[in-house]
Formats: C-alpha cells, structure tokens, sequence
C-alpha cells in the first residue's frame, strides 16, 4: 500500500518492502511537483549513510582537546552502549567543571519536516535539561532582515509571513518589480515542508490579469517564463545604486507621495536631501549597475504610474552591506504610497521560499517545549568562526557590545554548517580548536567528518511524526515507510538515553516514549479535530485556512494611531534614529550607497552561489537527482558563451574557480541566462578539501572562495551571495572524491 510523507521540499506516496523506498510518486494534489522528492529513497541506504556510533580515533586516544587532526583522522566503532557511556561521561564533565555557558547547541532545524522530530527542538531541550547552552540568533537565509526589519516595520517574521496575498496581487497589481527575481527552485522549499506547489500558476494568472513582471536580477532565470518579465541585468551588488536612482526621479519628478510620507513614516527629508545631495542620479548608477540611465529613469515613472508591487528576494540581504537595498525597498515602496493596499507596497521573500503571499493555516502547529534555557550568552548563526577562533573577543551585534563565548563543548543536531558558512578553510580550523565536538547526522556529511563523536540518526521515512508547511493548512502524518538504515535511532531516543545516565531521564521524556509524545502533542493541541490514531490512519487532517485577502500592514495604514507599528516611532523608518546612534559605518541611520572597494583585476567575475535547484541545501547531495545535475561528479557552474568563449572553454570542461579565499573545481554549462561577466555556482556540493589544502575543494563547494564577513556590526548576518573570482580551464589530472563514501575507521586504517 501506498503511504503519504511530507519533506521540505514537497509531499510524496510511497510503497515500500520494509527496507527501502520501492516506489515514489508526487502528491496527486501538487500541481507543480517536485523532483527533489526521488533524492530520497535513492539517498536512503547509500555508503555515506551512519550505519553505527563512532568516535574519532585521537580523540579516543588522547581525550578531549584541541585537536588539529579533526577532519582527518579515521574513527573507531562503537556499540551504543560504549557510546552513550563515552559521551555521557564527558557531557558531565563539561557541565560540571565548566558549565553551560562553555557548551554551544548548535542545529539549523531542517533536519525534518515533522514537528516532533524537529532536531533544533530535540537537541535544546537535551541542552537544556542539563543546564542550558549557548545559543546563535537568526538565520543564514534571512539574518540580516532579522536584524534590520524590526527598526524600520517591526517583526521580521510578521512581515515575510503577513506578505500580500497573491491573489490580491492577480486582482489589484499592474507592475511587480523583483529585485532579486522570483525564483522557481527556492519557491519549491518551506520550512515545516510544503504539499503544494503554486508559484508558477501564481505567476501565469498574474501575468494573463494584466500584471507587468520586470525581474531584475544578473541572472534571467531567477523568475520564471510564466511570468514574461522584462529582464533588468545590473551587475551583482549594485541594486542599493540602482534603487537609490529610483528613489532620485521619484523626488525630482515629484513622484513622491507626500501626503502618505507625512502621516506615515519618519526621517524620509534626510532620506531626501541626502539622496539629491549626494548626486544619486540614473548615470551615477548607470555607471555602477551597467544598466542604461534613460531605462532607470522610465522604470520609475512606471511604477509611480500606477499599483506596483517592490518586491525584495532573500537574496539581497545576504550580502556585504545586506542592509542597504532591503531598507531601501520598504523607502521605494514608502515613496510610492501604497503600503497597505491591495496588491502595492512591499514584499518580501516571494520566490524565496513557498509561504510568502500563501495563505496556509490559521492556526500554528504544536511543538516540542524546549524548557529553560538560563544562559543568556549567544551569537548571530553566521559568526560561528569567529567565536571558535577567539572566545572572549568583543564585537558589535545590533547596537549591543558583547564578547564571544570561550566554548569547550559543541553539540550539533540537524544541520551541516560546511554548506552555510563562507570561508570553509578557516571554519575547519575553527572546528579544531574546541575540546570535543558531537553531531547526530544520517551521513558522513563534513560537519559529521570534522566531529569527535559522530551518531547515525534517521531519515524522516524511518520514523513516525507528523508535519504541516507554511504554506499549507493540512496537517500530514508520517508513517514510518520503512526500519531505520543499519543502527540508526532516532534524535529523541539518543538524548533519552544520554538523559538517563545523567539522572534527568524523566525531565526530559516526562515519561513517554516518541509515539506517545506525537499523541500528547496532536491531542492537547486541537480538541476539534479526529482522534490520534484516526488521524494518523487516514494520513491527513484538515485545518482552518488564513482568508486569502491578507495585505500587508492594511490596518496600519487604516489607522496608524490604532495600529502602530512595532518601532520605536510606530512609524516606517526611513531614518532610524536608533540605528544612527549606533555609531556603524557600515549602516548609518538611513539607507545609503556603501562603495565595495576596487575591482580586483585577478578575478575579473562576479560568481552568484545562490541555492541549488536539485537539492535543499547540501541535503542528499549523494541522490540520484542531485548527482544527475554533476559532470564527472563536479557541480555544473553556469557560465556566458561569450565569457567561456575568451577563456577557451566549452560545455562540460572542468574548470579551477578562484576566489578570495581559495579554489574549487566545478564543470561549465554555456548559458546565455546570465549577464556577461556573471558565473553562477550553486551551494550544496558537499565539502571535500584537498588533504594538502583546506582551501582547495575538489567537489565544487563555492563556500571555499568567499571571505568570512558579516554584512554589517548591524545585523552580522550571512555574505555569502556574491564574490570575485576567475575561471580557467583545469589541466591536472582530475582528483578523486572522497565525499562518496564513508571515512576511514580505525579497521581499515
């Protein structure tokens, strides 16, 4: 019989014969599936899966400590019981000599789609029933808007999640106007996981309503053909120019909205006279985006000529300086005056994941309680380097002068941070310097590799739970479709077993097992819904959908004395005056153009490492979907005829990419979608250095090229979207993988 299962990247059914995945199908209600989905049954038992514990060999050796040869080493196999005794000695070691504020719990949450299995739930409340831990703040995918959103709108997530409706966009928008694009491949992914797909049929009802797309970003693709956008190509990380030469005509034209500026936001005249003062004129930011003036000038009388939507992809914020164009997106939208009505204003996220302009459930989803955390220390997610390589130094976050943690212990669940961070060279040296390091992985991911402890966990088809996406309103159960790979558990039933020999088992399980917490959680959740077991046999119940009229801050700008917003003014903040008293260079007190630096002449190439489309993020690299978009096992780099064309290249050549920090090969794709000048690399590859060079990786995991820098002492937030580099054709002989198969044990050592 076939049984339903829900991922973060769509829902499936699925037969099995008690060990694997026999047979995968889509959801016959997703109208746009998914094909990410066939990475899993071909993942499920391949060599890079955990088949049992391991601890690596020096760390069994010679105890814990700094350990330069994490990440090379070869590891010994353990029972569980010899690794529950292991770990759970030294967990009471460190907690007891040098307490929870050295001992960082470190996950990403999308390790599942379900709620219960959720690792960030499973490993903070673990962390927490001993004592608490050090926590990071924020996200890779939208940090910096984290940071930023709740000084000029307030709540972040309000905002990305309270997006206008799309079908207020279909009924009310004439001009949508993406920077950043809308993107297909990212709209295929929802944390909590996502049963249908819409955004193309979005797109094509808008367009055949009369909305106009004008999609601006390097790459042409970034919006989809339903859309029939008009294709602006500025050169990557000058979107702040060109918004700021929009922002110029709107107030010499007298475009401007003054009578909405007036009531409804703050500091836009310094915003103003800054913007005319400092010449930001459609040739100052001709120059700079490569884009033509008389075009920038016209695009703005377009948009101030009728109901336009600014909308601003996640990928913006994920840059030097982030800050800047997403601030300015909330001003343009400010100066048109349209914030609040149906389909105007501002958006932010569409394309970037499935939930934005969604209406899904009107009601949120039991958790796990994750208990009491008393450490108050933390750290934005991206300075995880950082604050390995030198605890105790003080650095700016958001208008606070803190110091990063001197941590001894680190214990990560549910996520691989070799695929999110920059820099990966100096994340392994900063992985070196802790005095024992614990992952629960289902494979020998990086993380697992550059561990001292690594745990085999299961895959969300091996357990029981439950799940829903944001933008959905049907709560899915999920079977277990088949027995765990090898000795693999589950995250719940590791942390009851390390609880137990810590005395604190009945803290943590309050004395039920997983399907009796599934049980307890669905049952004191919804007293209107069917029984538990009634549920989980017909796979699927139905929960109060959100009305599909929602608009973003519509009672805002019903009544702003009624409904202020959540900034310190209850205004929009074009300027923030809280901001400007921060002191930071790197973002004053308005939005405003912040100069890169020079072009290095050695790198003549803006590479894009934007999300991968045959995967979510590094998951299932080792799939036979992921692993049929490679050349030779190297991830494709995508690349203009005419830029292979001068460096002698042709499709399929293996190519050495070098950026700032250091090289990594790939495969060239020709493909007239990308300005010239412009090559773009997916993440996700799996890290594989070069055993004489940490900085070299074999596999094509762009992440080794970039710097490791925040966008701003604001928001500390993740830079990984863009960087400089030069391409040339590979001459050696082509190196072996390792990524393919598990690591050394000390057997075949």
């Amino acid at each position: 019989m076939s049984r339903p299962h829900l991922t973060h990247w769509g829902a499936f059914q699925a037969r099995s014969d008690g060990t694997r995945l026999t047979d995968v199908q889509p959801f016959p209600g997703d109208p746009e599936p998914n094909q990410l989905i066939h990475n899993v049954a071909s993942a499920q038992h391949h060599p890079t899966r955990v088949d049992r514990p391991y601890v690596r060999a020096g760390w069994l050796e010679r105890g814990p400590g700094p350990a330069p040869g994490r990440g090379s080493e070869p590891f010994v196999p353990l029972d569980w019981a010899e690794a529950e005794e292991l770990l759970g000695a030294e967990l009471r070691r460190v907690y007891h000599d040098h307490g929870a504020r050295k001992v960082f719990g470190g996950s990403y949450g999308w390790g599942s789609a379900g709620r219960f299995h959720h690792a960030q739930s499973q490993v903070h409340r673990f962390l927490n029933t001993l004592g608490g831990y050090v926590r990071s703040f924020g996200t890779y995918s939208y940090g910096t808007s984290e940071a930023l959103l709740p000084h000029i709108l307030g709540d972040a997530w309000a905002v990305i999640r309270g997006s206008t409706s799309w079908e207020q966009i279909e009924r009310h928008t004439d001009l949508v106007v993406a920077f950043g694009g809308i993107s297909a491949k990212n709209a295929m992914m929802s944390s909590g996981g996502v049963a249908r797909h819409r955004i193309r049929g979005r797109l094509a009802r808008a367009r055949a309503a009369g909305t106009r797309f004008v999609s601006i970003s390097p790459i042409a693709d970034d919006t989809p053909p339903e859309a029939e956008a008009e294709w602006l190509a500025p050169r990557p990380g000058t979107d702040a120019a060109l918004m700021l030469a929009l922002a110029h005509v709107l107030i010499t034209e007298e475009l401007a909205d003054h009578t909405f500026l007036d009531r409804y936001t703050v500091g836009y005249h310094k915003f103003a006279a800054d913007v005319i003062g400092q010449g930001r004129t459609p040739e100052w930011a001709a120059a700079r985006t490569g884009l033509p003036a008389a075009r920038i000038r016209e695009l703005a009388r377009e948009m101030a000529a009728g109901r336009t939507m600014i909308s601003v992809s996640w990928s913006l914020q994920r840059a030097r300086f982030g800050e800047q164009p997403l601030w300015l997106g909330v001003v343009l939208a400010a100066m048109l005056g349209q914030i609040g009505l149906p389909g105007g204003g501002f958006g932010h996220g569409y394309g970037s994941s499935a939930y934005p302009g969604e209406g899904g459930s009107a009601i949120s989803l039991p958790a796990l309680p994750q208990g009491h955390n008393p450490v108050r220390e933390f750290i934005p997610v991206a300075r995880i380097s950082d604050m390995l390589l030198n605890p105790g130094a003080p650095y700016e976050f958001n208008g606070q002068r803190l110091s990063y943690p001197d941590i001894r212990l680190v214990y990560w669940c549910g996520g691989n941070p070799f695929h999110h961070h920059q820099d990966l060279a100096r994340l392994r040296e900063a992985f070196t310097r802790p005095e024992t390091i614990v992952v629960h992985d289902p494979f020998w991911t990086a993380t697992a590799r550059h561990a001292d402890f690594v745990l085999p966990s299961t895959m969300t088809v091996e357990r029981d739970d439950f799940g829903m996406g944001n933008a959905d309103a049907e709560l899915w159960a999920m079977p277990a479709l088949t027995a765990p790979h090898a000795q693999a558990r589950d995250d719940y039933t590791i942390f009851s077993a390390l609880a137990a020999r810590f005395g604190v088992e009945r803290e943590f399980t309050e004395g039920r097992d997983a399907r009796a917490w599934l049980e307890h959680l669905y049952s004191t959740w919804r007293k209107d819904l069917p029984d538990f077991e009634t549920f989980f046999a017909n796979g699927v119940a139905e929960l109060p959908v959100r009305p599909a009229d929602q608009v973003l801050l519509a009672d805002f700008r019903a009544d702003p004395e009624a409904s202020p917003l959540p900034t310190p003014s209850g205004r929009i903040e074009i300027h923030s005056a809280t901001i400007e008293g921060f002191g930071y260079q790197d973002c004053p007190g308005h939005p405003v153009w912040l100069d890169p630096g020079p072009e290095p002449e050695d790198r003549p190439l803006y590479l894009l490492a934007n999300q991968p489309k045959s995967r979510l993020h590094s998951q299932h690299d080792v799939g036979a979907h992921s692993r049929a978009t490679k050349h030779r096992d190297r991830e494709p780099l995508r690349m203009h005829p005419g830029d292979a064309a001068a460096r002698g290249l042709g499709d399929g050549d293996i190519v050495l990419v070098r950026g700032e920090r250091g090289a990594c090969l790939a495969a060239v794709r020709i493909s007239d979608a990308l300005r010239p000048g412009v090559v773009q690399l997916s993440t996700g590859a799996w890290y594989d250095p070069d055993p004489a060079d940490p900085a070299f990786c074999r596999h094509g995991n762009p992440n080794v090229l970039f710097a490791d820098l925040p966008t701003s002492n604001l928001a500390q937030g993740c830079a990984g979207a863009h960087t400089r580099v030069e391409v040339t054709a590979y001459d050696g002989e082509l190196p072996p993988l390792s990524v393919l198969a598990p690591p050394p044990s000390q057997s075949d050592a």
